[in-house]
């Protein structure tokens, strides 16, 4: 299988080649950095510490999806929501890792996925889709009378707030419920704001140091909570889990997969 890795100077895209390169079947053919960057000409492999693969990473990322048979990808949303074209045009499947995708983004996702087969996912981590499938059923047998908060932590340099894995999991709790997030999410709180509303799904983010990511679903009821916990201490888990989705998607028809399809949780 010839796999492309889109941002492959960041430290996801470095262990994104380390990792394809290691596992039998796969092979690194392509690679790619924004324009204007240092690693421009620098080889994938040397950079993932697995020696030279004669792969430069260059700037044009639709050379990647030309080459190859998958794209990997964890970037930015804008860059991420028009390289689904270069996918579509070039019949390459698409893994999409990249968190904090708008809703005009992720439809770009899906315009897309109607030509070529693409796995879209807050977080790769197989024990986090599990611990969203734990949060949809608790939501469905607790019910409204239960209160909903979403807990988050990660590193100081992340980007994006709440975390797409908190959102991920805001949205497995709202199916849970049978109601659309976006109608009853409380993404942040500030001064004088009432009493909290019946329904609602609130969420609280926190930033600081190296953590990689922590969260927490707590269903607070009336003299009970329960609390659900996820902590990463590696981040790659997360890769591996891109690189399980790869193999996966690669030959898949035409559509808009998720990681419980590649785990056979739908």
């Amino acid at each position: 299988m010839k796999v492309g890795i889109v941002g492959a100077g960041g430290r996801m895209g470095r262990l994104l080649t380390k990792l394809c390169h290691e596992t039998d079947g796969m092979q690194v053919v392509a690679a790619s950095e924004r324009p204007g960057s240092d690693l421009l000409g620098e080889d994938a492999g040397a950079l993932a510490g697995v020696g030279a693969l004669g792969v430069a990473l260059g700037d044009d990322a639709e050379a990647v999806f030309a080459a190859a048979d998958v794209a990997i990808e964890f970037s930015i949303p804008t860059a991420t929501a028009a390289h689904a074209a270069f996918a579509a045009k070039h019949n390459c499947a698409f893994v999409v890792g990249t968190t904090g995708l708008d809703t005009a983004q992720e439809q770009m996702l899906k315009d897309a996925a109607q030509s070529v087969a693409i796995v879209y996912a807050p977080n790769m981590s197989v024990v986090v889709n599990v611990f969203m499938n734990l949060v949809e059923k608790v939501a469905s047998v607790l019910g409204p009378d239960y209160d909903i908060e979403i807990m988050e932590m990660h590193h100081k340099h992340k980007i994006d707030a709440p975390s797409g894995t908190a959102v991920g999991l805001g949205k497995a709790a709202a199916r849970g419920r049978k109601v659309d997030l976006d109608d009853v999410a409380i993404w942040s709180r500030e001064g004088e704001t009432g009493a909290r509303p019946d329904g609602a799904i609130g969420f609280a983010t926190m930033r600081g140091a190296d953590v990689v990511g922590e969260h927490t679903v707590m269903f607070a009821g009336a003299g009970e909570r329960l609390e659900l916990v996820h902590r990463c201490t590696d981040r790659t888990l997360f890769g591996r889990g891109a690189v399980r989705a790869a193999g996966w998607v690669s030959g898949k028809p035409a559509g808009l997969y998720v990681m419980n399809d590649v785990l056979g949780l739908s």
